[in-house]
């Protein structure tokens, strides 16, 4: 059984990324003056995390965009864009991932975001001391709140239930 347990937690910690609602209980707003360069650097992304845009679709959106028209708030030829109000997006490489509201004075407003995932070591090297690594903050970082908890995909909860009663029925 506890090799079970082992093998099933694994499995969750390789499927399911951590959760990250932009903008914490404000959400993706112009109201309230959000700090979204802050909120962003106070987060340690990986690939496989969720970010999910809460915001009133009557009043906002999401686009995905190039570096160059992040910098210049340039919403004319977006990489993608989310107007569901709800949109979660699974981060799937390395790098900064870019995103703008798209109506027009928001993103001059302070409404974007860099969502940067580090590429980040397992191990450290006998070689290197911590102080040299690049993917260490240089500031100390608060640990995250519930709300950024390990969360189950609903999409993927059926193949955790599979692969545990496979798992159990070869062990049983």
């Amino acid at each position: 059984m506890t090799l079970l347990f082992l093998i099933l937690s694994c499995f969750m910690q390789l499927c399911f990324g951590a959760v990250y609602k932009v903008g914490e209980s404000a959400g993706w707003t112009t109201i309230g003056n959000v700090d979204y360069k802050l909120w962003a650097a106070t987060k340690t992304f990986q690939v496989g995390d969720v970010i999910v845009f809460q915001y009133s679709p009557q009043f906002h959106n999401v686009m995905q965009v190039t570096h160059a028209a992040y910098q210049s708030c340039n919403a004319s030829t977006p990489i993608a864009t989310h107007t569901t109000g709800k949109d979660s997006i699974t981060i799937t490489a390395h790098g900064h991932h870019f995103f703008l509201c798209g109506v027009p004075g928001h993103c001059q407003a302070g409404q974007k975001v860099d969502i940067n995932v580090l590429r980040v070591s397992s191990s450290v090297s006998p070689s290197q001391s911590p102080s040299s690594l690049s993917h260490i903050p240089a500031v100390a970082v608060p640990a995250p709140s519930p709300s950024h908890a390990f969360y189950w995909l609903p999409s993927k909860i059926g193949v955790v239930f599979a692969v545990a009663l496979v798992l159990l029925v070869s062990f049983a």
